[in-house]
C-alpha cells in the first residue's frame, strides 16, 4: 500500500498535467512561444482551446506561433477565430494584417490594419505594413501618404526613407530615390539595409564603383546577408574583376548554401576563367533546384563539350532545341558534339538546319553576341542572352524592409546581443562556422550510467523541440517517474524527468525536481545547475510580461539572488565548471553589475582561454563602458574563435575613441 502510495505521488505532475489546468497549461504556452519553441507552443494551446473553445488569447498566441512557422493561412484563420470572439482585440487585427500580407492579400491586410489604427493611431508597425500593401497594390499616392504620416510618427524610423526611395524609383524619379536614402544612411549608418539599397540603386544607374564602395559597408555591417555579396559581386563583374566577383559569390553560397542566383552567375564566370569542371559543378545544381531551367541546361552542355563529354552535351542541346526550335546557337553547338561523337548523318542534319535558318533570316545567330548590357532577370526566357549575368527579377529595393509586428516574438533588430547562457541538453542548434563541442568530465559520468535517454551536451544553442522530440520527452516524463518509484532516492531518474520537463518548457515542474534532486544530494551540482537556469527563464517570462528593468526593481533582483547562490553552489562545488562562471557573469551583466560580470568572464577565461562566448561577452562590457580599447581586444578574440558577429559591433566603433 506505502509503495502504490509512493507511485501515485511521483506521478503527481504528469496526473495534473493531464488534468487540463488551462491557466496553467496557457502559462507553459506562452513561456514556449516566448523562447521560440513553436511547435510545442502549438500543442500546449490547443489543449487550452480544446477545454476552453471560448477563449480568445489562445488563438491568438497559436496565430504567433503559426506565423513564426511561416503558417500563414494558419496564422490568419486563427486570427479571425480571435475577432470573432473579442471584435476589440487590437492585436489580432495587427497580425492577421500580417499574415495576410505574406499571402498577397493586400487589400484585405489594408482593411485590417485600418481597424487597428482606430485603437491605436500611432503605431509604427502599423504604418510600416500599411504602407507596404499600398507600395505593393501600385497605389503610390496612398502609400506617401502613409509614409509621410509614418515619419511624422517617428521622425528617425529608416525604413520609411527606405520606402520612400523605393515609391520614388516606382515612378522614375531615381533623384528623390537617392535623396531618401541618403536621409536613411544619414539617420542609421550602421544599417546594412541602408547601404544595401543605396548600392542597389547605385546598380541601377551603372555607377558600379560607387555600388562596390556601399556593398563593402554593408557587408561589414551584416555579414550574413547573402544578396549584399551577390550584389556586390555584380558591382565587381561590370569593373571587370571577375576573381572579385567570384570571391563574392563563394562567400554568398557559404551563406546561403542553395542560393539559385549564387551559382548560376558563378558558373558562368568560372566558364569565363577556363575553370570548367567546377563551374559544370555549379550547374549541376542549378539544375538539381530547377531542373527545367533551358538557360543553365544550355550552359552545362557548353562545358560538358569542354570537359570531354560529348554525349552529355548532345543531351542538353536536344532538350533545348526540343522547346525552341529557331535556337540557331543549339543546332551549332549541337552539330559540333554529334561531330565528336561519329554521328556524321546527325551533324549533316544540323548543318542543314543552319544553313536554311540562314537563308530565310540572314541574321540568325547573330544575336547570341553580347550586348552592352551583360546582366538578364531570371524570368527572361531569351535563350540568346544564355551568356549573361542573373539578376533579380525586381529593380526595386523593398528587399530592404519588411512587415513588422510590435512584440518580443517578431523582435529580431537587435543592435547589440550578448551570446546566451549555456545550459545543459539533449540538444542543439547547428552551427556551420564554429564546430565546438564544450564539455565537461561530469557528462562522462552521467551518460555511463544510462537513466538519462539521451548523450547530454552543454550548448547555448537551444534547439526548439520538433512535435516528434516533444513527444518522447512527455513519454518520458512517466518512463522516468516510473523509475523514481523503484529508487526514491535516486538523483539521476529526478534529474532526469527535470530535464524534460525542462525541454517541454513546463519551467515550474522542472524547478521542482531539480529541487528534489538537490535534497537528495547536496553535492550533485548539475542540479543547481539546471534549476539556476530553470529559475532564469521563469522570471525572464515574468519580467517580459510585466515590463520590469531587473537592475532597477528591487524585489525582482533579489529573486535573481537565488540564481546566483545557485551558480555561486555550482562554482564552489566544481571550481573548473567554467559554464557556471559564464552564465553567473552573464546574470550580473543583466543585472547592469559590470565589474563583477568582468570578474567573472575573467575567470572563465582564465579556465578555458579559448572560451570565444566569454570573450565576445566581455567585450560588449567594455563597449558599454567606453572601454572601446579592450573591447575591441576581446571581440577581436571572439571573432577569431569563430563569433561573426564580433566584426560587425568591431565595425560600428571603429571611429570611436
Amino acid at each position: 500500500m506505502k509503495r502504490k502510495f509512493l507511485t501515485i505521488l511521483l506521478l503527481l505532475p504528469t496526473l495534473l498535467f493531464g488534468q487540463i489546468n488551462t491557466d496553467r497549461v496557457m502559462i507553459i504556452g506562452r513561456n514556449a512561444l516566448y523562447f521560440e519553441d513553436y511547435i510545442l507552443s502549438i500543442q500546449y494551446f490547443n489543449q487550452v482551446i480544446n477545454a476552453k473553445p471560448y477563449l480568445h488569447l489562445p488563438y491568438f498566441f497559436r496565430s504567433l506561433a503559426k506565423l513564426n512557422l511561416d503558417d500563414f493561412k494558419g496564422a490568419e484563420d486563427d486570427c479571425s477565430k480571435v475577432l470573432m470572439r473579442n471584435p476589440f482585440f487590437v492585436a489580432g487585427y495587427q497580425v492577421r494584417g500580417l499574415a495576410r500580407v505574406q499571402q498577397g492579400k493586400y487589400k484585405e491586410a489594408i482593411e485590417d490594419y485600418y481597424e487597428a489604427l482606430k485603437y491605436d493611431p500611432e503605431d509604427v508597425p502599423v504604418w510600416n505594413n500599411l504602407a507596404l500593401c499600398y507600395i505593393n497594390e501600385e497605389n503610390y499616392e496612398k502609400a506617401k501618404e502613409s509614409l509621410q504620416e509614418l515619419s511624422r510618427i517617428s521622425p528617425k524610423y529608416t525604413p520609411a526613407y527606405l520606402m520612400k526611395g523605393d515609391v520614388a524609383l516606382r515612378e522614375k524619379d531615381t533623384v528623390s530615390a537617392m535623396g531618401y536614402l541618403d536621409e536613411a544612411i544619414a539617420l542609421d549608418k550602421y544599417d546594412a539595409n541602408t547601404w544595401g539599397a543605396r548600392a542597389m540603386l547605385y546598380l541601377m544607374q551603372e555607377k558600379y564603383p560607387e555600388a562596390e564602395k556601399d556593398l563593402d559597408e554593408a557587408t561589414y555591417l551584416s555579414g550574413q546577408d547573402p544578396m549584399h555579396y551577390i550584389n556586390r559581386a555584380l558591382a565587381r563583374f561590370h569593373q571587370n574583376n571577375l576573381r572579385g566577383a567570384m570571391s563574392d559569390y563563394d562567400l554568398a553560397l557559404d551563406i546561403d548554401p542553395q542560393n539559385f542566383i549564387g551559382h548560376y552567375n558563378r558558373g558562368l564566370l568560372r566558364a569565363r576563367v577556363g575553370d570548367y569542371n567546377r563551374a559544370l559543378e555549379d550547374f549541376d545544381f542549378v539544375l538539381n533546384i530547377d531542373p527545367d531551367n533551358l538557360m543553365a541546361t544550355f550552359n552545362r552542355g557548353l562545358l560538358r563539350s569542354r570537359t570531354g563529354d560529348f554525349s552529355g552535351a548532345e543531351a542538353d542541346y536536344t532538350k533545348v532545341i526540343d522547346v525552341y526550335p529557331a535556337f540557331y546557337a543549339g543546332y551549332h553547338y549541337r552539330a559540333e558534339a554529334r561531330k565528336m561523337l561519329g554521328d556524321a548523318k546527325g551533324y549533316e542534319q544540323d548543318e542543314l538546319t543552319m544553313l536554311k535558318m540562314q537563308m530565310e533570316k540572314p541574321t540568325a545567330g547573330q544575336n547570341q553576341k553580347s550586348k552592352s548590357d551583360e546582366t538578364r532577370k531570371r524570368s527572361d526566357k531569351n535563350m540568346e542572352n544564355y551568356k549573361k549575368l542573373v539578376v533579380a527579377d525586381k529593380d526595386d529595393i523593398s528587399r530592404n524592409y519588411k512587415s513588422e509586428y510590435r512584440g518580443r516574438i517578431q523582435n529580431k533588430k537587435v543592435q547589440v546581443k550578448s551570446e546566451p547562457y549555456f545550459t545543459l541538453s539533449y540538444y542543439e542548434k547547428s552551427n556551420e562556422v564554429r564546430q565546438i563541442i564544450h564539455y565537461h568530465k561530469f557528462m562522462d559520468e552521467l551518460n555511463n550510467k544510462h537513466i538519462l535517454p539521451y548523450p547530454l551536451v552543454i550548448t547555448n544553442r537551444e534547439k526548439p523541440l520538433s512535435q516528434e522530440e516533444a513527444d518522447k520527452h512527455f513519454a518520458l516524463v512517466d518512463v522516468h517517474t516510473a523509475g523514481m518509484a523503484k529508487q526514491p532516492n535516486s538523483v539521476e531518474y529526478r534529474f532526469a524527468r527535470g530535464l524534460d520537463f525542462f525541454l517541454v518548457q513546463d519551467i515550474d515542474n522542472a524547478i521542482d525536481d531539480f529541487s528534489a534532486a538537490i535534497q537528495i544530494d547536496k553535492t550533485f551540482y548539475p542540479a543547481y545547475f539546471m534549476r539556476s537556469l530553470a529559475k532564469i527563464k521563469q522570471l525572464d517570462y515574468e519580467r517580459a510580461e510585466s515590463g520590469q528593468d531587473i537592475s532597477k526593481d528591487k524585489s525582482t533582483v533579489i529573486d535573481y539572488e537565488l540564481v546566483l547562490n545557485d551558480l555561486s553552489t555550482v562554482i564552489k562545488l566544481a571550481p573548473d565548471f567554467v559554464y557556471a562562471y559564464y552564465n553567473r557573469a552573464h546574470l550580473y551583466f543583466e543585472l547592469k553589475d559590470f565589474p563583477a560580470a568582468l570578474s567573472d568572464y575573467t575567470e572563465a577565461i582564465k579556465i578555458n582561454p579559448e572560451f570565444a562566448e566569454a570573450y565576445f561577452n566581455r567585450g560588449i562590457i567594455h563597449i558599454f563602458l567606453g572601454n572601446n580599447k579592450d573591447g575591441v581586444s576581446d571581440l577581436s578574440k571572439a571573432g577569431e574563435l569563430g563569433i561573426a558577429a564580433s566584426y560587425n559591433i568591431i565595425k560600428r566603433f571603429r571611429d570611436a575613441k
